[in-house]
């Protein structure tokens, strides 16, 4: 997931770059509607943080319903190492996507930010 999230931040990762070949120079502005061109731009980021949001926000969800499920697992078998393993590479995992939802809040604060 997070080599996902990774190729889905491009759009936020290259925000100057976007900004730069979006707005023409004054040779340019003629040809291509900067209004026009800057709400394509604005709507391809809306919809990248939504998307990612969503992914991120449905990943934290399935692994909390599978440590629910490990863990009621688990106060039946106590002893059970196999499981207790499991148990902890899932709530890893977890910590892992709510920290990844902290870090695209902060990606999307500093592309609203560049934007802006």
């Amino acid at each position: 997931i997070q080599e996902l999230l990774r190729v889905m931040r491009t759009i936020d990762d290259r925000i100057v770059h976007e900004l730069n070949t979006t707005i023409p120079t004054a040779s340019f502005v003629g040809k291509v509607d900067p209004g026009q061109t800057c709400k394509e731009l604005y709507e391809s980021l809306m919809d990248a943080h939504t998307n990612r949001e969503r992914i991120i926000k449905n990943c934290i969800s399935q692994t909390s319903a599978v440590v629910k499920t490990l863990k009621e697992e688990r106060e039946k078998a106590h002893e059970d190492a196999a499981l207790l393993k499991q148990l902890r590479k899932e709530q890893t995992k977890l910590k892992l996507m709510q920290s990844e939802l902290n870090v695209e809040e902060v990606v999307n604060d500093r592309s609203w930010k560049v934007l802006s």
